[in-house]
């Protein structure tokens, strides 16, 4: 099954970039877990219960595919962005980048942990690799939406530790191609949990 792809904006983006020409393939992301817009499964939240009690998986990453890279790509960049996540720019659960061109996709779980195919950068929660949905209980479906990104830059051009902002100003000077596709999520617990105080009320 696959991912519906951003294809308008891969091409928009080109364009401003540059580096469209009429033979460019269209990068395309896929996942045999998720069809676009399709739900999440619970493994795939987050796990750190005594981070956050709406972590009710087992943080482990979806496998995730890609084909149609374009000429002159020397790596990629790959986030998960939750845009209902907080406002006003949503949630960053993760921010890879300088994946080697040679790289087609990670298998079920590779994200969820260091690797050598990827430079860790930093998440809304601080961390360098996956970090899956944490929806709070009672809460309509937050959409999760997996970018990646073909670039120009050689895998080891930027440092570690580079939060979403800062790697798009880094990528922002070079040519490059994006396509996305999303996956919902939400909390199994669909009535909100009630605090008691301790007076009884």
């Amino acid at each position: 099954m696959r991912f519906g792809i951003a294809v308008a904006a891969a091409t928009i983006a080109l364009s401003v970039a540059g580096a469209a020409t009429a033979k460019a393939d269209v990068l395309t992301l896929t996942s045999p877990q998720i069809q676009d817009n399709g739900t999440l499964a619970i493994k795939n939240a987050c796990a750190d219960k005594q981070r956050s009690p709406n972590c009710v998986g087992e943080n482990i990453s979806p496998p995730l595919q890609w084909s149609g890279v374009p000429d002159g790509t020397k790596s990629f960049a790959l986030l998960l962005i939750d845009p209902e996540g907080r406002a006003p720019a949503g949630v960053n659960h993760m921010v890879l980048y300088g994946i080697p061109a040679d790289v087609t996709g990670f298998a079920e779980g590779e994200l969820s942990k260091p690797s050598d195919k990827y430079v860790g950068g930093k998440s809304t929660m601080e961390q360098a690799t996956y970090w899956g949905p944490g929806t709070p209980p009672g809460t309509d479906w937050h959409h999760y939406t997996f970018v990646l990104i073909a670039t120009d830059l050689d895998p080891k051009a930027l440092a570690p530790g580079l939060t979403r902002d800062e790697l798009a100003k880094e990528l922002g000077a070079g040519p490059q191609q994006p396509c996305e596709g999303r996956g919902r999520a939400r909390h199994p617990i669909q009535t909100p949990v009630s605090r008691v105080s301790p007076s009884g009320r």
